[in-house]
């Protein structure tokens, strides 16, 4: 019976390894699923806040050389700091996986017995008998990788991952959010008057994000004419709240 319990309990711990790997094996969870969010979500920001950056500057400037500047700045700027903010989660990630490695791994040479006693505790309070807590606690700590792992990922609730690279998630993103904002500020470029010119941006960033929209449904699963709707309303949004607060600032300023 005990052995029958123990065989069960670590079957359950594969079948919930199992069940990463799968979740894992999928698009978004893959590294090149990861990689293409990545992309999809560097190109959205640089849309949405490029957009409502270049109206912001429109309805405040008419000279369409000036909104050109501007925007090339913003763009600049905003994926320098999408670059920065990803590579340093990314690597904290990893290192915060790796500290906790270390301190469990240091934890169990140093102090072996305290670590037996979390785990018995850890099994008591899913109901298991003394004789039966002290065979899984002797089968968990007979192999010092199988007790490591099992400390991270019972304990902790810490689950071994594939990292990726920090500054190449760095690079995706702030390249993303270049191509998503560049197209936006084209405009500018023939057209003098600056108003003409952000219609037609506008109208790419409507195409543009519903497109996007619809390449996140590629790892969302979700609803194609949803999720592209939803992009476009908040771009759209961006560029009207950015467009009325230039105007008022070149009125009262």
């Amino acid at each position: 019976m005990i052995p029958q319990l123990i065989r069960s309990w670590f079957n359950r711990g594969d079948e919930k390894a199992n069940l990463l790997k799968k979740f894992h094996d999928e698009d978004w969870h893959t590294p090149k699923g990861r990689q293409i969010r990545e992309v999809i979500f560097g190109m959205n920001d640089g849309l949405v806040s490029t957009v409502g950056f270049v109206a912001g500057v429109t309805g405040s400037i008419a000279e369409s050389r000036m909104v050109l500047f501007t925007g090339m700045a913003s763009i600049m700027a905003g994926s320098t700091s999408m670059f920065i903010g990803a590579y340093l989660a990314s690597k904290s990630q990893r290192e915060f996986f790796q500290k906790e490695l270390e301190r469990e791994r240091r934890e169990i040479i140093e102090s072996p017995e305290k670590e037996r006693e979390e785990i018995r505790e850890i099994f008591k309070g899913h109901g298991f008998t003394e004789d039966e807590v002290e065979m899984i606690v002797h089968r968990v700590t007979e192999d010092k990788d199988r007790w490591i792992k099992f400390m991270m990922r019972d304990e902790l609730g810490i689950v071994d991952e594939n990292f990726d690279n920090p500054l190449k998630v760095g690079m995706l993103m702030g390249i993303s959010f270049i191509l998503g904002g560049l197209p936006l500020i084209f405009p500018y470029i023939f057209f003098k008057d600056s108003f003409s010119a952000l219609k037609i941006s506008i109208s790419i960033a409507v195409v543009v994000l519903f497109g996007i929209g619809v390449g996140k449904t590629i790892l969302t699963k979700t609803s194609w004419l949803k999720s592209s709707l939803e992009i476009v309303i908040l771009g759209s949004l961006a560029a009207g709240v950015g467009y009325i607060l230039g105007k008022f600032f070149s009125i009262t300023l």
